[in-house]
């Protein structure tokens, strides 16, 4: 065996039997739960994002405050549907939790699977191209998100910019 690491859903309920009541308690216990799987030797912390339902779902603030939290343990998604995804924020958000994180940021991305709501990802303000499907839209979000982390300019920078820009196409 080459490494070793756990999958959270971060379930939580506010039933009184809980011992994860909130969307608070399931932050802050899964941040708790890397720290102590890096003490035991844990090579991988990967968290599920699901909307719409009482679990984890904004990946970005957890994995840079678990990245803030250890050291060594690889820190990841399995797995982000890129239905609901901006894919220019996440590159951006899932670049500073990897700064934060030293680069230890793996990210697992989909295509989604059947949701708590029909066509979540409408509410989010997504919406497929005209004869695209939903898992067209997912590929296209992808190869966008794939596009800016190959750190290619692509932005057209201003002539009287605020602050001084380089030369050349701007990128993230």
């Amino acid at each position: 065996m080459k490494k070793i690491g756990f999958l959270s859903f971060g379930h939580w309920s506010p039933a009184p039997q809980s011992g994860t009541r909130s969307g608070a308690d399931a932050l802050l216990q899964s941040i708790d739960l890397a720290v102590a799987a890096e003490e035991l030797g844990a090579d991988g912390a990967y968290f599920r994002v699901h909307h719409f339902a009482r679990q984890l779902a904004s990946p970005f603030p957890l994995l840079a405050a678990a990245g803030a939290k250890t050291k060594r343990i690889e820190l990841g998604t399995a797995v982000i549907d890129m239905r609901y995804e901006n894919p220019l924020y996440m590159a951006e958000d899932g670049g500073a939790a990897d700064l934060i994180a030293g680069g230890r940021l793996q990210l697992g991305i989909s295509r989604g699977s059947p949701e708590q709501v029909i066509d979540g990802w409408r509410y989010f303000g997504y919406v497929p191209e005209e004869g695209k499907t939903d898992a067209d839209m997912a590929r296209r979000h992808a190869e966008i998100l794939l596009d800016l982390l190959r750190g290619e300019g692509f932005a057209q920078p201003n002539p009287r910019p605020m602050f001084p820009n380089p030369p050349g196409l701007l990128r993230l």
